[in-house]
C-alpha cells in the first residue's frame, strides 16, 4: 500500500512574469500562473520553471535549507525532476490582493504525495 506524506511546505515565490492587474482578477493571473509552472514541471523544464521567479527569489522547503537566487531555485526543481517527483497539480484554494501585490494558499499535489503550501506573486 502507498503511503501519503503530508507536511508544510512554505515558499516565497516572486514571478518574474508581468501580471496584468487591469485585465484579471489576482485569481485569474495565479491561476494562470500556476498552469504555467505545473507545464514546465511536468515537462522536466527546470530551467522554464526556475525564469518564473525572480533573481532575488526564495524558496523555504520543508526540512531543508532556505534556497536563494533564481539559479539556486532552478537546481532545486532539477533535483525535484531528477527525484522522480512528476504529475505536479496545483490549486489555488486562496487568493487574496493588495495593490501590486496578490498572495495565494495553493494546495500542491505530486505523483504519491500531498503538500500543503503558501506563497506569493508580485
Amino acid at each position: 500500500m502507498r503511503l501519503v506524506q503530508s507536511f508544510a511546505f512554505a515558499a516565497v515565490l516572486l514571478f518574474s512574469s508581468a501580471l496584468s492587474a487591469a485585465a484579471h482578477s489576482a485569481r485569474e493571473d495565479i491561476e494562470a500562473a500556476l498552469v504555467k509552472f505545473m507545464d514546465a514541471f511536468n515537462s522536466g523544464n527546470a530551467a522554464a520553471v526556475g525564469q518564473m521567479y525572480t533573481e532575488d527569489a526564495a524558496l523555504l522547503p520543508p526540512d531543508g535549507k532556505r534556497v536563494d537566487d533564481r539559479k539556486g531555485v532552478e537546481e532545486f526543481w532539477q533535483g525535484a525532476i531528477k527525484a522522480g517527483m512528476k504529475n505536479l497539480t496545483l490549486k489555488a484554494l486562496e487568493v487574496e490582493g493588495s495593490g501590486n501585490l496578490d498572495a495565494y494558499a495553493p494546495k500542491v499535489f505530486l505523483e504519491g504525495a500531498a503538500i500543503a503550501a503558501s506563497g506569493s506573486l508580485s
